[in-house]
């Protein structure tokens, strides 16, 4: 039987491309067990399937997606609260089907044979098929149960933690992440539980500054939820990956710690005065853990933050979780987005408030607004700075308001930490281990300056030290990413994003999603907009997608891809259902270019030509372009022109139209399309599933799958040789350039104009251009360059 039809596996059975079966932690806990020889404690996951069939078997889906409708504003809190819970109480109001229940307790009776124990204790974690990707932080947003023991009990916290799929948090997440809540399963990993005397956070990357040399553990007494919630402000120490020494150590104080009871529930009770200021680890297990930290490191290929803990009982240390780190992950030390300090804001001729650890970097001032009850996290308001005691996953609207956040406990691995990184907003942890707690000594309503660099907080604003930051900045970003021949554009997909991103290195947006704008603004069918007889709403609203992005980007240029959902995602949108077709394969199906001059749907398509007319000409806008996706022929590229043209967009010297390069045949028939368009945006996706015939998330063909085989490399080639003929341009938009070096260096060498990546890897990839196009040169200078490429990528 595949992995994907099965209603459970073993960690052993696992790997990391799992991710659409067991989601992230479930899919990383197998790689370590099955491929490293770190030491993983033994466990088993449910897959996505088995949340699928129950969900299918209880005739969940339509109440939920009833439910679900009614959320039409995720940042009303009230409203995100309600939604959110008539979810869970139909969740857990369903019987799970039996002989779901019976393959779950054959492997906890299987589970305790291999540990040795009749009825073990088990830790129950939810892992969702978006989470722990490095580009979607989803970590944390389910739920975790400990020390569950007994078949019956671990049935109901499998479901419970299927319930938890519909947190607060995890609903908002998903609707500020664009994910369908339908599509994202629930894995739920049951694992031998680590009664943990001692446990944390490991990172291989410095997480505030992106340094790389060392490796950063965090530990506290006890089991790590303390560590992670940033309850307790756990010991630092720092491990150089080159000599493995330890080159650094803060041990804070700790008086509370959570344990595990006899019973089997779990506690909070104080730390015995004698261990409360004495380091947490051994150096011996520092170095122990470093070890792993090196070797999940190497074997993933990425930075990692991971989870451990040391068993009371045996004294051996476990990992426990390993994920890409989320903010710096593909990003090496030089490519890393480092912050210019500024000395000013260090020196003695101002108060200084409190101090603490710098979570994340920068430099502000603002009014400050303490909050030490979550329920009254709806009275935050926007550019105010965030002082509490610790934040939690419940806090996050409140937290994308912020200008900067302080908190009272913590350490850098805390939640408060990751999700202002995240934001790329300052802020100081753990202020009560250096001196006195922020939410005491901070008052309420008063204007501060926020050292986020060096972890201090200055009474009233200091203009001149954020002049010379921001001057400091400024020169630092000229400076350290040189122009290159070969633009680099950025993907983007929420539109609230491109104020916050404008300010990276990039040379405009290569590709802007219209599904986001649908998903996230909208939510109805554009047909059934039509059809109620409101159409305005679809003109409007895209309008103000696009205007947001355009004017953040002016005078770069930003391509706009019109709508490439498929059939199953148009039906999503309400009213869906009356208008699209059930079709077997979607993805070959009904999408793109062949909807659009579709009687059935052309005055769907003249409505989204109407909003980017709007934004070009009642907004004035005219750096706006547009690019049509998944077209495959050339009369197909012709009918759609020529609806865009009687629409008022006709190519000229101020708009260009782009054709999405994702189909064989866009290759071949290149010298015809070249007659339509006045470049092509290379999709690499598609473009290599097609040419290689290969499904890249089946995952009995997936190893074919590869961007760099011969056969697409031979395509893109054609391609840029083809358009380059007749004046046309040719960028690819896709992350293999930043994933593989090699592949980079094919494209310009081949002669690629640009390349588009996601805002995580604009920097890097900027860096990695200069240097090949530095080697090119060199080749070019020295005799080698064409012919070596020929040689290269041609047999």
């Amino acid at each position: 039987m595949k992995k994907e039809e099965q209603f459970l596996l073993w960690f052993e059975q696992l790997e990391r491309k799992d991710v659409d079966i067991v989601g992230g932690k479930s899919s990383s806990l197998g790689e370590m067990t099955a491929k490293t020889d770190v030491p993983v404690p033994y466990g088993f996951a449910t897959t996505a399937y088995a949340y699928r069939y129950f969900i299918k078997e209880s005739g969940l889906e339509e109440k939920m997606r009833a439910i679900l409708s009614e959320l039409t504003d995720v940042e009303n809190s009230a409203l995100l609260r309600s939604v959110s819970s008539r979810l869970r109480d139909a969740i857990m109001a369903e019987k799970m089907p039996q002989d779901l229940q019976d393959a779950i307790g054959a492997a906890y009776v299987e589970l305790g044979k291999r540990v040795g124990e009749e009825n073990p204790y088990v830790a129950v974690r939810s892992s969702a098929t978006a989470e722990d990707l490095p580009d979607a932080s989803f970590a944390g947003q389910q739920d975790t149960y400990l020390n569950v023991q007994g078949a019956e009990t671990i049935i109901a916290k499998v479901k419970e933690c299927y319930a938890s799929c519909f947190t607060d948090r995890a609903v908002y997440y998903r609707e500020k992440q664009g994910f369908d809540h339908i599509e994202v399963a629930l894995s739920a990993v049951v694992q031998m539980m680590v009664f943990s005397k001692t446990s944390g956070v490991m990172f291989t990357v410095n997480v505030a500054t992106g340094d790389d040399n060392n490796i950063l553990i965090e530990a506290a007494f006890g089991l790590g939820e303390y560590v992670v919630q940033g309850t307790v402000t756990p010991d630092n120490y720092t491990i150089s990956k080159h000599d493995h020494k330890i080159i650094d150590r803060c041990v804070n104080e700790q008086d509370i710690m959570l344990v595990r009871k006899k019973g089997g529930d779990c506690e909070e009770v104080q730390v015995p005065e004698e261990l409360r200021k004495v380091q947490t680890l051994t150096d011996e297990q520092i170095l122990e853990l470093a070890d792993y930290a090196k070797k999940i490191e190497q074997h993933y290929g990425c930075y990692m933050d991971m989870e451990w803990g040391v068993d009371e009982r045996t004294n051996k240390i476990w990992i426990l979780q390993a994920r890409p780190e989320t903010v710096w992950s593909r990003r090496n030390k030089e490519g890393g987005a480092k912050v210019q300090e500024s000395k000013s804001m260090t020196t003695t001729d101002h108060k200084v408030i409190v101090k603490g650890l710098p979570a994340s970097p920068g430099k502000v001032s603002g009014r400050v607004h303490v909050i030490l009850d979550p329920s009254r996290i709806d009275e935050f308001k926007e550019g105010e700075i965030l002082v509490t005691e610790m934040t939690a996953p419940d806090w996050v609207p409140a937290m994308k308001k912020a200008k900067a956040i302080v908190t009272d406990s913590g350490g850098m691995t805390c939640h408060a930490s990751i999700v202002s990184r995240e934001l790329g907003i300052p802020c100081i942890v753990g202020t009560k281990s250096r001196g006195e707690a922020a939410t005491v000594t901070i008052p309420d309503g008063i204007d501060v300056t926020i050292d986020a660099t060096h972890g201090v907080v200055y009474e009233g604003i200091i203009e001149e030290a954020k002049k010379e930051n921001q001057a400091g900045a400024a020169v630092a970003v000229a400076e350290y990413f040189p122009p290159t021949g070969t633009k680099v554009y950025m993907n983007l997909g929420d539109p609230e994003l491109a104020d916050k991103y404008s300010s990276l290195p990039c040379d405009g947006i290569g590709l802007m999603r219209e599904e986001f704008i649908w998903t996230t603004y909208i939510h109805e069918h554009p047909l059934y907009l039509i059809k109620t007889g409101h159409p305005e709403k679809v003109v409007d609203q895209l309008a103000e997608g696009m205007r947001q992005v355009c004017q953040a980007m002016a005078p770069r240029p930003v391509t706009l891809r019109f709508s490439d959902f498929k059939s199953s995602e148009y039906r999503d949108l309400k009213g869906g259902d009356e208008f699209e077709p059930y079709e077997p394969s979607a993805l070959l199906g009904w999408r793109g270019a062949s909807r659009y001059y579709d009687p059935k749907y052309i005055e769907a398509f003249k409505l989204e030509c109407q909003a980017v007319v709007k934004v070009r000409e009642e907004f004035g806008l005219k750096n706006l372009n547009v690019m049509i996706p998944f077209c495959r022929n050339v009369e197909e590229c012709e009918k759609v022109v020529k609806i865009m043209a009687e629409c008022g967009l006709e190519r000229g010297k101020d708009f260009k139209v782009w054709l999405m390069a994702e189909i064989p045949s866009n290759i071949i028939l290149a010298d015809q399309f070249n007659k339509y368009v006045d470049g092509y945006s290379i999709g690499s996706n598609d473009l290599t599933m097609l040419v290689l015939g290969c499904d890249r998330d089946n995952d009995t063909v997936s190893h074919i799958y590869d961007e760099r085989n011969l056969a697409v490399r031979r395509a893109v080639r054609h391609l840029i040789e083809v358009a380059h003929s007749e004046g046309k341009t040719v960028s690819i938009c896709g992350q293999a350039p930043s994933v593989y070096p090699e592949f980079c260096e094919f494209l310009i060498k081949s002669g690629i104009d640009s390349i588009s990546v996601n805002p995580d890897t604009v920097k890097f990839t900027k860096k990695l251009v200069a240097q090949v196009e530095q080697r090119v040169m060199l080749d070019a200078l020295t005799g080698r360059g064409r012919k070596e490429v020929e040689e290269l990528d041609w047999k």
